[in-house]
């Protein structure tokens, strides 16, 4: 009976014999991850928006309360290291729950805050409670997908990120006047909550873990070194980090730059926000499958080039329509790049580090988004003008170059 058990625990996940139920089950199980990716990022994006108005209520700079962009996006990474290596070993499906659980819990207790440090506390704590969904989604996507096709998935996820990405940003600026931004952060908790107690139905989905025991410290750095020593792996690693300064960068303070420059009040800078999130939620899954049938190597440049000189025209002297059009292309141009790298991600590692790949790129994408709101923000000293001017110039080049390095991203590329 004992060797009875034993086998039965590392039976493989099961499904239904009948492929269209099977491709339903799929389906529920990656709406309901990415409706809980898209809650992450619409707690995470209606902060940048709300930044003057915590400012008055706490009554610091705005500098100071802008410490809580990268309060979150800074524990979000670090703790994405940890939870990738955890569920290639106990498996995506506990880690997933556990940590959309302290998200909802984290996220509930932020509108408890009573200072500007207590919302940086809170901040840190969810950070680090949320970092675990969304790269392991990314990783189940590898591990129930062969390459070529994960394109429309990770596009489906992404769809839904930059869904949250456009509620959080206008609803943040729009809703916060009427409800109070403590009651964006508990109906935030109460509709992950909802989606926590869905996902339940769908445990059988997950693979058994492949991994028997928890690898040491030397081997977990023996992992990361091996992604990073092929020219690949650093390459899209580097992107990684620089696409998530640039775009964390020009965004965090987005609601400043329009309150400043045109003067707007919270509902115009929530509408004139709200364009970064809806190319993506719009043309999303469309990208996936133009990847999986195109490949990376036209779309990464193009994205990264438009994201630049989307920033670039900021610069300069242009009405108020032009900017909201110039916010759409900066979305876009995101569109093009972060989900094309994830899928370049999950070619770098093999089965059986999978989680631990994925982590390692959710790191660097929200070093990349915590370091940038900070490098940003100090070069305000300087002015709009010249901190749009050296983020804008330097992803020109990264997009220039990138034509080149990313020449060999077809469909038909084997697996490294």
């Amino acid at each position: 009976m004992p060797n009875r058990k034993k086998h039965i625990e590392h039976l493989p996940h099961t499904e239904a014999a009948d492929r269209t139920i099977r491709l339903k089950q799929h389906q529920r199980l990656f709406a309901l991850l990415a409706i809980a990716a898209g809650l992450i990022f619409l707690q995470g994006y209606m902060i940048a928006p709300l930044i003057p108005r915590l400012a008055e209520v706490f009554n610091v700079p705005v500098q100071e309360i802008g410490f809580i962009v990268p309060a979150y996006m800074l524990s979000y990474a670090l703790m994405a290291l940890f939870y990738g290596v955890l569920s290639d070993r106990f498996g995506r499906w506990s880690i997933i729950r556990i940590s959309l659980f302290i998200f909802v819990i984290c996220t509930a207790l932020t509108a408890t805050a009573q200072t500007a440090s207590q919302m940086a506390a809170w901040r840190l704590l969810t950070g680090i409670g949320a970092s675990g969904v969304i790269p392991l989604t990314f990783a189940l996507i590898g591990d129930l997908f062969p390459f070529e096709q994960r394109g429309s998935k990770l596009g489906l996820v992404f769809a839904a990120m930059e869904g949250g990405m456009a509620a959080g940003s206008a609803g943040g600026a729009i809703l916060e006047p009427f409800l109070g931004w403590r009651w964006l952060f508990v109906g935030t908790a109460v509709l992950a909550a909802f989606v926590l107690w869905r996902l339940h139905l769908y445990g059988s989905l997950f693979d058994t873990p492949k991994i028997e025991n928890l690898p040491s410290i030397r081997e977990i750095f023996r992992g990361y070194s091996q992604i990073l020593v092929t020219f690949r792996g650093q390459r899209t690693y580097i992107y990684v980090l620089w696409n998530g300064i640039y775009h964390s960068g020009v965004y965090t303070w987005l609601g400043l730059y329009l309150s400043q420059r045109y003067n707007m009040d919270a509902l115009s800078i929530g509408l004139t926000i709200l364009g970064y999130g809806i190319p993506g939620l719009l043309l999303s899954s469309l990208i996936g499958r133009a990847v999986d049938r195109w490949g990376r190597r036209w779309l990464i440049p193009l994205g990264l080039v438009m994201a630049a000189l989307a920033g670039i025209v900021m610069i300069l002297d242009i009405p108020a329509y032009i900017t909201t059009i110039a916010v759409l292309f900066l979305s876009l141009g995101y569109d093009l790049t972060q989900p094309l790298f994830v899928g370049i991600v999950t070619d770098l590692g093999d089965d059986n580090n999978l989680g631990q790949t994925m982590g390692l790129k959710v790191f660097i994408l929200f070093t990349g988004f915590g370091v940038g709101s900070l490098i940003f923000g100090e070069l305000l000293r300087f002015g709009f003008g010249m901190s749009l001017a050296i983020f804008g110039g330097i992803q020109l080049i990264f997009g220039l170059i990138a034509i080149s390095l990313f020449w060999q991203e077809v469909p038909s590329r084997s697996h490294s």
